[in-house]
């Protein structure tokens, strides 16, 4: 028969059991009471009070005019009052007292400037109440990581004194690492002690009970803070159930105990406690009486686990710092936040779930506590490897987000595997920063694993050059003479511009790219222009590929024969000078020569005498060579006709 010992704090507080006694006082008076929300988080008191005429209010708006309204014992805001004044209702003011010194502090030390720090659930009607005496000059923060950070940003963003304190049912474990975040004799922090002593007490006795029991069989509301962080403080030292009542007992699975404990939260009454336990022993006697169902459960609880060993657990309880996990054995597992996931930004609630079925790794096994360390994180990382060598066997394209900058590279985290990319394989050109990839998603393959640090060496270059080789591939397929492309111009040299035709480039030759004469391609394009292109020529074995721009309808020539004929008069800008004569642009593209003898209607020795660059002329068009593209322009054929015209 096994052992059942009742924690000596177990049940009601102080607090709670006055404020559930004002409440009944009421009742009893034949006064219509409403409470605040519930008056205790226990579902079987508050559905009792209800029976008895009390109700539940979630704002003073719902007050009826003839209604005394209980605040509950974790206390309101100043707000709350106001409110009540204003509404006219009776008022019983049942706020637990070490919850009111808390009001008190953090009102005094907001009236003097101070920054309040409050450990605790923000959630939680306790800690939302404390809030609203503070003026939202505070900071609601729920372990030592948030706290870590406040103070990795307080330079920038606090500047003021600091006043912390904490939640009446904070988890004391949880504080006093808190407290190990907080710097050693600031003049500007001030620390109030306000975890209430019965917590203190309850917390304490729970642990010591639970260090020397197999199970522990902590009861009370499942919203109740104070019960949860009772079940939390058990867990670290044997496995734990958290039950409301007496019949949850009949649908858990409980394994074989030598020793048994039982503690309640402070919302518990005494009743529900004393049906707990008398449930309990019952529930032992059958388990007796069933021999070959208690001596199976016996060998599965003594089973032994060794360190390094592979195992199975279900996720029973999950919180900010580790998970813990049934391993079918009297051991209890726990998975540290480092031993699920080596991404810091994550939290374990992020990486498993209660009833998630997971594999582990056993790190230390400690048999005089019972608790076994386990990684989950370990059996990842092995797993990962296998995939990342399969990966780098079989040239698989692998994706990640780039984590850090670091000397000569950057790194990423893929299925729990380190894997470092060199500068030289980023597929960014040679000294460019490698920040621009931070926090960026990228494709790369593995290129080198080393299989004794389980680290490994990828490429996104190798990934580019992939793709550039399909593409060319796929290219060489289909392409024709004649085909059209849109592209972008990636370079220019002197004798013409490059193409990306979309993994593969072609060249438009500086004769293609206008009809006008150029000294360089930079004359009409830039890199990065959009170019429509056809196919001139492809030539597969050297992999060139000739294109061209200059559309036919664009021709100066073509354009030139289609609106002009001989006899046409025209002004012409001079372009040159020679011995012989002068060239003048009739249209953007064409140019006509106009003899010596045609400048003028006398005899010109030099041509530089009567013409000069960027001269503006009337010529007359004398005649027009189609097949050698010569056109013969004319001053003095227009001399003379106006010559003509005048007698």
């Amino acid at each position: 028969m096994s052992n059942i010992t009742v924690a000596e704090s177990a049940g009601f507080c102080f607090g709670v059991d006055r404020a559930v006694q004002m409440v009944y006082n009421e009742l009893e008076k034949g006064t219509k009471v409403a409470t605040l929300g519930p008056i205790i988080h226990n579902q079987d008191v508050v559905n009792d009070m209800s029976e008895r005429g009390a109700r539940i209010v979630e704002s003073v708006d719902e007050l009826e005019p003839d209604e005394t309204v209980v605040i509950r014992s974790h206390g309101v805001g100043r707000e709350i009052y106001e409110q009540i004044r204003t509404k006219g209702n009776r008022m019983l003011d049942a706020t637990c007292p070490f919850v009111s010194k808390i009001h008190k502090i953090v009102d005094r030390k907001t009236k003097e400037g101070c920054f309040i720090l409050i450990a605790g659930d923000a959630s939680h009607p306790e800690v939302q109440g404390i809030v609203g005496h503070c003026d939202e000059n505070c900071l609601v923060f729920k372990d030592n990581f948030e706290l870590k950070d406040f103070f990795q940003n307080r330079e920038k963003n606090f500047k003021k004194t600091l006043a912390f304190v904490a939640q009446t049912t904070y988890n004391i474990l949880v504080w006093e690492k808190c407290l190990k975040e907080i710097p050693e004799n600031a003049p500007d922090i001030v620390i109030f002690d306000t975890i209430c002593n019965a917590t203190d007490a309850r917390q304490t006795d729970a642990r010591e009970l639970a260090q020397r029991s197999d199970i522990m069989l902590v009861v009370g509301g499942r919203h109740s803070s104070n019960t949860v962080k009772l079940y939390e403080v058990c867990s670290r030292y044997c496995k734990t159930y958290h039950i409301e009542n007496s019949e949850e007992l009949r649908t858990l699975k409980l394994p074989s105990a030598e020793n048994i404990g039982i503690t309640a939260g402070a919302s518990t009454p005494a009743y529900i406690i004393k049906e707990v336990q008398t449930k309990m022993a019952e529930i032992e006697k059958e388990m007796i009486q069933e021999e070959e169902n208690f001596e199976e459960l016996l060998d599965q609880s003594f089973k032994k686990i060794h360190t390094g060993e592979k195992v199975k657990g279900t996720v029973v309880a999950v919180n900010n710092t580790e998970a813990i996990v049934d391993l079918g054995t009297k051991h209890t597992g726990y998975v540290a936040l480092d031993d699920l996931t080596d991404d810091a930004s994550k939290k374990p609630e992020d990486i498993v779930s209660v009833g998630d079925e997971i594999e582990l790794v056993v790190i230390k096994v400690n048999d005089a506590e019972g608790t076994a360390a386990l990684s989950k994180r370990k059996v990842d990382e092995q797993a990962g490897y296998e995939t990342i060598v399969k990966a780098k066997e079989e040239g698989t394209i692998l994706e990640g987000v780039i984590q850090h900058v670091v000397n000569k590279g950057v790194t990423l985290n893929v299925l729990g595997v380190r894997v470092f990319i060199p500068a030289s394989q980023t597929g960014l050109p040679r000294g460019a920063e490698l920040e621009q990839l931070l926090k960026k998603k990228v494709e790369f393959m593995i290129i080198e694993v080393t299989e004794g640090r389980k680290r490994a060496v990828g490429s996104i270059r190798a990934v580019q050059n992939a793709r550039k080789e399909e593409a060319k591939a796929k290219f060489w397929e289909t392409a024709a003479v004649g085909d059209t492309f849109t592209g972008k111009i990636k370079s220019l040299t002197s004798f013409g511009a490059f193409v990306d035709l979309g993994g593969i480039d072609g060249m438009v030759h500086i004769s293609e790219l206008s009809w006008k004469r150029l000294k360089h391609p930079s004359e009409v394009v830039s890199v990065g222009d959009t170019l429509e292109v056809y196919i001139k020529e492809l030539d597969k074995e050297s992999n060139r590929i000739s294109l061209g721009y200059k559309k036919a309808e664009d021709n100066p020539w073509e354009i030139f024969m289609n609106n002009y004929q001989v006899g046409d008069v025209v002004k012409a800008t001079i372009v040159s000078t020679t011995s012989f004569g002068a060239f003048a642009q009739i249209i953007d593209g064409v140019d006509g020569l106009i003899h010596i003898s045609q400048i003028a209607d006398r005899k010109v020795e030099n041509v530089k005498d009567v013409l000069s660059e960027g001269d503006e002329v009337d010529v007359k068009i004398i005649d027009i060579d189609a097949d050698a593209k010569r056109i013969s322009i004319s001053i003095r054929a227009l001399l003379e006709d106006n010559a003509d015209d005048a007698e």
